[in-house]
Formats: structure tokens, C-alpha cells, sequence
């Protein structure tokens, strides 16, 4: 365990000009008292770990050097090969380099280790698209992938509803999302989000921009994405559970919303709760609430529960 903090800490010392104690203890999820033992064990090794005190001070390397704790174990071996989707950097263009990528690390790998490719690859396989579409590569992905390695800006046109618009981007990272390519790009100043696939004419152009380093790719998906769940919730269905109603409702709804409601819910003596579930519409309600069959009785709107009436009348003169 310690081994590997150590080879982690030297490495990370390798790949930056000076990190501070405060740093290194955030990455190595230790405490800066362990950091300060650490570097004196470096040291004492022969590793040349150089303390600097004061505001700006810091650990480092002296004198460029590099360390030669370059082997791989067989777990961190057959992870690497699960990095990346094939679909996806075949679509951004970049399926040859990452082609080659891999066979220059399979050839600097340990005999013993050779096997880790078709190991990693008979265990796991990343599907991404979701079910039932046909997978599709937007037009524009390739340049635009080519953009954000290179922090390069683009002038593209847009679909928005039943017009388009012009935007002048600085394109961030591109997120893949259940089959659904998305660009994460800063528009002025304001960060934004576009479906990859209404985009109708990109081009990069010659001018590069400046990466804002504090922005979190993960994170501000991440935050996209529950603001995106959360608008899309505009009605509210109040609806009376049985306990397996209860339990199936997550399944047959937005979760988060239905573990939200389920915590707020009122329970009557007969073990019934009733709880306010945010939905995109009636018409969503509907047909997700419905599959519940009798373990969900919706108390209001009452022309929501009308209409549960008229379907349940007309499922029992189906089948009558």
C-alpha cells in the first residue's frame, strides 16, 4: 500500500514543476504530515525530493529527474486497456492512434503481462448507444474532436427548434450520453451544451483560446445533467402506493424524483403512502403510472385520475 503511494507521489512530482503539501495530501488522500514522511523516505531512499519552505514553497524534484518505476501490475495492465470505448474514438477520428497507442504498450509490457489485451477484452466489453436506436455519428464530430484536443475555436451553425443560429465557440469536451454525442463549449462567457447532432455547418478556425484550467469536465456534466432532469419535471401527480407499488416506482419513473416523493410521503395505517411526484406531464404519468396497475391510485389532478378510470374501464371490457 505504502509502495504504491510512494511510486504515486514520485510520479506526480515527475509530471508538475513543484506541488505543495496540501496538494499532494488531496491527491494521495492522505494526511500532510504522512506527506512530509513520505518525502523523507524518498529522500532517504535516493530519490531526490526537495522541500521549499514559504508561501510559494513546495515539494519537488531536483535536477530533472525521472523515475524508472515504469512497470505495470496485471490489474493496472488490463485496466488501461478498458479506458476507452473503440465506437467512440473510431467516431472521433481517432481510432489509428489509439490503435497504435496500444500496441506500443503491449509491446513495453513484461512477458508475463502480454496477454493482459485479450484478458481485459474477454471480461468486459463498454457498450455505450442505448437500446433500441440505431447508433449515428454526427457529421461534425471529427473536426470538432480535432478543435478540443487542440483548444482551437469554431464558427457553427446551429439547429434550435425550427430555426438556426450562429455561435462562436470554444469548444471544452465532448461528452458521449446513452448513444448521444454531446459539446460542452463556452459561448461569451457562459458554458453551454450542444447536441452534437444540430449542428449543420462547423468551422475551426486559425485563433486558439485560452482553457479555463478550474473547469471540471465530469462535474459540470454532472450538474447539466440534474438541472436538465429536474426542468423537464413540470407537473406534479399525487398518487397513493401500496408497498410494492412503493418499491416499483423508481423502476417505472425518473428515480431520483420518485426516491425524493417516496421520502416525503405521508403512510396511512394501512401501510398505503401517499406521495407528490414531480412528472413530465399527464400524458408521462400516464403511461408510466399505469404499469403499476392496482398498487398506484392517483388521488389529483383530477383529470389525470379520470383518465386512469377510462383506461382501467376499458382494459376490463377487454378482457371481460
Amino acid at each position: 500500500m505504502r509502495a504504491a503511494r510512494l511510486i504515486k507521489m514520485v510520479l506526480l512530482l515527475q509530471s508538475r514543476p513543484s506541488m505543495t503539501a496540501a496538494e499532494l495530501a488531496a491527491e494521495l488522500e492522505v494526511s500532510e504530515r504522512t506527506v512530509t514522511r513520505d518525502a523523507l523516505a524518498l529522500s532517504e531512499a535516493g530519490v531526490p525530493v526537495y522541500a521549499e519552505r514559504g508561501r510559494s514553497g513546495g515539494y519537488r524534484l531536483v535536477g530533472g529527474y525521472r523515475t524508472r518505476l515504469t512497470g505495470l501490475a496485471r490489474g493496472e495492465a488490463e485496466a488501461l486497456f478498458l479506458s476507452g470505448l473503440p465506437g467512440a474514438l473510431r467516431d472521433m477520428g481517432l481510432e489509428d492512434a489509439a490503435s497504435a497507442a496500444r500496441l506500443k504498450v503491449s509491446a513495453a509490457l513484461l512477458p508475463s503481462l502480454r496477454d493482459a489485451p485479450e484478458s481485459a477484452a474477454r471480461r468486459f466489453l463498454l457498450d455505450a448507444p442505448g437500446w433500441y436506436q440505431e447508433p449515428e455519428t454526427p457529421e461534425f464530430l471529427p473536426p470538432v474532436a480535432e478543435a478540443v484536443w487542440d483548444d482551437r475555436r469554431v464558427a457553427a451553425r446551429y439547429r434550435r427548434g425550427d430555426r438556426e443560429v450562429e455561435r462562436d465557440l470554444a469548444p471544452y469536451g465532448l461528452v458521449l450520453k446513452a448513444g448521444v454525442w454531446y459539446l460542452c463549449a463556452r459561448s461569451g462567457t457562459a458554458f453551454r451544451t450542444y447536441r452534437m447532432d444540430r449542428f449543420t455547418a462547423v468551422a475551426l478556425a486559425d485563433e486558439r483560446f485560452v482553457r479555463d484550467e478550474s473547469f471540471d469536465l465530469a462535474a459540470f456534466w454532472a450538474e447539466r445533467s440534474a438541472e436538465f432532469a429536474r426542468s423537464i419535471l413540470r407537473a406534479q401527480v399525487v398518487v397513493r402506493l401500496t408497498e410494492a407499488g412503493a418499491r416499483r416506482l423508481p423502476h417505472v419513473t425518473d428515480r431520483a424524483a420518485a426516491e425524493e416523493a417516496l421520502a416525503a410521503a405521508a403512510c396511512d395505517p394501512e401501510g398505503r403512502v401517499t406521495a407528490t411526484l414531480p412528472v413530465e406531464s399527464e400524458d408521462v404519468a400516464l403511461s408510466q403510472l399505469l404499469t403499476l396497475g392496482a398498487d398506484a391510485e392517483i388521488l389529483s389532478p383530477a383529470s389525470l385520475r379520470t383518465r386512469f378510470a377510462d383506461a382501467a374501464r376499458d382494459l376490463a371490457a377487454l378482457y371481460a
